[in-house]
């Protein structure tokens, strides 16, 4: 390929990139970190690329002799025309990611879909955004935040982005860089844990209601847009709901099942929905109690109702001195770091941000 002449012709002479007939060829391997690759695509002959920021390409190639499809989201900018980027973590059981990590080079051809999706600030234009990523669910919002760069407005964005160790955070510098130069782009970068050696300044913790507020005080203000795991997102949609946040403008991209256009957005039917005026019944086994309340009290306040006391202190889910043992049944339970992962599969809650869903026992 002729790098030359596709990057010194004119837009104007040149017609846009059509997947029907044009494959992909990759111009540039780029580590990004351990198990993380960008993949650069241009065409053979000069062309140029047109996309929203934030959208997604169907990518085919070919394994054993087998096509396989998969999305991916494009992680360049439409304001950078001339050139396609997929990022992509090699999965322990992802056929595709896999197969791209260990075999796709420069020269390469592949086949691919126009771009697609709806998760973009084209769609909810805003005077600020938040933008919360969990791994590498960062794509769609670096393609977003290089548009909204390269746009040269003072756009307000908040940045959260969340991953396991520092080790695993994307596109750390080109973030700090941009933040560096417009005050009105704000950066705040959370792990899980810190690496085994080194020091880790960050916030060190999963993202939680009682951090958002800290790092974000007027996020109720503004356009939410969310990427990452499942579980991830579910746990930001939990806490957004909990402090009040109007929904209607949360935006989200699944890894699972990308949305091509409005038709295909739906509810979130696994979450949870307290109600106010649903009842619920919870029995105190060790103190033979038994009261009948509503989803919306928390734990804490029923015991307080049948006179038992459960020691408390912050009442946000951050201490952790309400713990208590659920023997039977489901809670939903928001909490803000007070409580780990294996205390949770052992039966343990919070009671003071924990609420009874139908029928619900506890050992004290």
């Amino acid at each position: 390929m002729n790098t030359s002449v596709q990057s010194d012709a004119a837009l104007a002479d040149i017609k846009p990139w059509n997947s029907l007939s044009e494959e992909l060829e990759c111009t540039m391997v780029l580590e990004d970190s351990a198990d993380v690759k960008s993949f650069c695509f241009q065409t053979s002959r000069p062309s140029w690329f047109r996309y929203a920021a934030g959208q997604f390409v169907t990518i085919e190639v070919e394994i054993s002799g087998r096509k396989h499809t998969r999305c991916y989201t494009l992680s360049s900018s439409p304001s950078r025309p001339l050139y396609l980027s997929i990022t992509v973590k090699a999965e322990p059981a992802g056929m595709v990611s896999n197969w791209l990590h260990n075999n796709l080079k420069v020269g390469d051809r592949i086949r691919a879909g126009s771009p697609a999706g709806i998760f973009s600030v084209h769609l909810h234009p805003a005077q600020k955004y938040l933008f919360l990523s969990g791994g590498v669910g960062i794509t769609p919002l670096m393609s977003m935040t290089r548009w909204l760069f390269d746009l040269g407005r003072h756009t307000d964005v908040c940045f959260i982005q969340c991953a396991r160790t520092p080790s695993d955070l994307l596109f750390r510098s080109e973030l700090e860089a941009i933040s560096a130069r417009l005050p009105e782009f704000r950066v705040a970068l959370v792990c899980e844990r810190p690496n085994p050696y080194g020091a880790w300044t960050g916030y060190s913790s999963r993202i939680n209601q009682l951090m958002l507020q800290l790092i974000c005080s007027d996020y109720r203000e503004r356009e939410v847009f969310c990427c990452g795991p499942e579980p991830f997102m579910h746990a930001v949609r939990d806490f957004l709901r909990a402090s009040g946040y109007d929904m209607a403008r949360y935006h989200e991209e699944s890894f699972i099942s990308p949305v091509h256009d409005t038709s295909e957005t739906h509810e979130h039917i696994q979450d949870v929905r307290i109600a106010d005026a649903r009842t619920a019944n919870v029995r105190f086994a060790a103190s033979n109690r038994q009261v009948e309340c509503h989803e919306a009290d928390t734990l804490l306040d029923v015991a307080r109702s049948v006179g038992l006391h459960i020691p408390s202190a912050c009442l946000l889910g951050v201490c952790g001195s309400c713990k208590v043992r659920k023997l039977e049944g489901q809670v939903h339970m928001v909490h803000n770091g007070g409580i780990t992962d294996e205390e949770v599969t052992d039966g343990w809650v919070l009671a003071c941000c924990s609420r009874p869903l139908a029928s619900v026992v506890l050992d004290c």
